[in-house]
């Protein structure tokens, strides 16, 4: 896992950094306000992202073991990234 790493927003080609006390979602929302979630806990699947680059480092307990293998979804309220730049369908 990285520590710091970048998430582009694909849909608007927004770029945003995701430093190590910070979540994923927190930072998207920097741009991105409207991006859902609910219980912050990882534990409901509300903030859950499509993956179309990049290979996320899950710490949810939403999805089942071969969502996780498959890499397409991410939680991002609780989830990072096992790589430096992850770019998602949002």
């Amino acid at each position: 896992m990285v520590e710091t790493f970048e998430i582009e927003l694909r849909r608007t080609g927004r770029v945003v950094t995701v430093p190590p006390d910070r979540t994923a979602l927190s930072a998207v929302r920097d741009v991105l306000p409207t991006a859902e979630s609910d219980c912050l806990r990882g534990e409901c699947g509300a903030c859950v992202a499509k993956v179309l680059e990049g290979i996320p480092d899950h710490r949810d307990t939403v999805l089942s073991e071969r969502a996780r293998q498959a890499g397409k979804r991410i939680i991002l309220c609780v989830s990072r990234s096992a790589t430096p730049r992850l770019v998602l369908d949002l």
